[in-house]
């Protein structure tokens, strides 16, 4: 071992919060917040609607709250990666 106190880890910053972070990165890329509230909704509607399925099996409603939840997921990031692209390319400022 070698007598330098440096570490191989990375320091942690302690002033740095976790909802410091989040507001970050929800500056960075704005979809990341919205796919997270889809994901909530989607989740929200499917324990409202779990008392009332009717005679549809547990199984199948399940499947499809897992579908949509993951849907709209995926349409976020798809729209993020989209935004990230035209905020990459097409709308550079000019140097």
């Amino acid at each position: 071992m070698s007598s330098n106190q440096e570490s191989a880890l990375p320091s942690y910053e302690a002033d740095i919060s976790q909802t410091s972070k989040l507001i970050r990165k929800s500056k960075e890329s704005p979809f990341v917040p919205v796919g997270m509230a889809g994901l909530i909704a989607v989740v929200g509607y499917g324990l409202y609607k779990l008392k009332h399925r009717g005679n549809t099996k547990m199984s199948v409603h399940l499947i499809h709250m897992r579908v949509a939840a993951q849907g709209f997921v995926v349409g976020a990031m798809t729209c993020g990666v989209l935004y990230s692209m035209y905020r990459e390319y097409l709308a550079k400022p000019k140097e």
